[in-house]
């Protein structure tokens, strides 16, 4: 893949707006390509993503569109949507990307009532294009400011993980390649649900400790799950399960902490998002359920599921936690 390659990104929020400057940074033309023409009027207009990143400049070399052929010939797509809105924009491509289209997945989540995962879902709906997933620590704000960041590019094909880590990567933002897809979807599904209960344990003000223990047990249901599925134990140890988790369990930058952390301090499921997409809200009931079908013990998860769900309280939860029987540490 040469740098003169046309590359486009689906989804014109923070995170789709910071891969769009990756992805410009010594090309011209990236397409950023948004569903709401208003927004994308915007961005054009502006040169900023004044909803989602104010104050930081989209690079000159990306093109906002809201126009779906402005992707016909991409060779390089990263598509940056929401989890549950995966199935419906891949659907709206399918015509129009070429056989061979590099597809990179870059959003972290299970669809609700198939209980997939987001390679799952792109490759039933484009059975033409090659499927990646990128995943790992990664804040928008910080990847367009352009400090250091380093994620994971997973491939089944390692030839085209190389080729797009090379494609890809900047002086500051580091691709590293695996072949572990599942291994690195479970990883960012999985740590959007622990991060909301690390969230919680700070709305509470349960201190630092009860957090690193929350990171540190979380961390043994995500193996679990792991282990469950067959998937590379290493992977997990990455920077897409561990790396992640840390990042994403321990700061109010994370869009699932603050979720937590609101229903922390008392506010109700449905408001605690405050507007705001926290995908692990959508992922924890299909998590758990898919835990439970490979009978993995995912406590913690199991949680997060039934506050969201009403069925129970956060001090309820918390009693439960403290309660589980003493044993040895697994």
């Amino acid at each position: 893949m040469s740098s003169e390659e046309k590359t486009a990104v689906l989804g014109a929020g923070a995170w789709g707006t910071a891969l769009a400057n990756v992805a410009a940074t010594g090309r011209d033309g990236v397409v950023l390509w948004g569903h709401d023409p208003a927004h994308i009027a915007a961005l054009a207009r502006d040169r900023e993503n004044r909803a989602y990143l104010p104050g930081l400049p989209l690079a000159e070399g990306v093109a906002p569109c809201a126009d779906l052929s402005a992707v016909a010939g991409a060779g390089v797509v990263l598509a940056v949507v929401p989890a549950q809105a995966m199935r419906d924009v891949a659907r709206r491509f399918r015509d129009i990307l070429a056989p061979g289209t590099a597809f990179v997945v870059c959003s972290k989540g299970i669809e609700r009532g198939t209980r997939r995962f987001m390679s799952e879902v792109a490759e039933q709906e484009l059975p033409q294009v090659e499927i990646a997933i990128l995943s790992g620590p990664s804040f928008a704000a910080d990847v367009c400011r352009g400090l250091p960041t380093a994620v994971t590019l997973a491939a089944r094909d390692e030839a085209l993980a190389k080729r797009l880590c090379e494609t890809l990567s900047t002086r500051a933002f580091r691709l590293y390649r695996s072949t572990d897809v599942l291994g690195v979807e479970i990883g960012g599904a999985a740590k959007n649900v622990l991060a909301i209960a690390s969230g919680m344990a700070a709305g509470r003000a349960l201190g630092a400790s009860a957090g690193a223990a929350l990171i540190a047990r979380g961390f043994a249901e995500l193996t679990r799950l792991g282990r469950a599925y067959g998937v590379n134990q290493e992977t997990l140890m990455g920077l897409s399960g561990l790396g992640d988790l840390v990042l994403t369990c321990g700061s109010a930058q994370s869009r699932n902490f603050a979720l937590g952390a609101a229903l922390g301090r008392g506010e109700a499921p449905l408001e605690a998002a405050h507007g705001k997409l926290a995908e692990g809200a959508f992922t924890a009931s299909a998590l758990v359920a898919m835990a439970r079908e490979r009978g993995v013990e995912m406590p913690i998860a199991e949680a997060v599921d039934a506050i969201l769900s009403g069925a129970i309280g956060v001090d309820q939860a918390i009693e439960a936690l403290l309660m589980r029987p003493l044993r040895a540490e697994a």
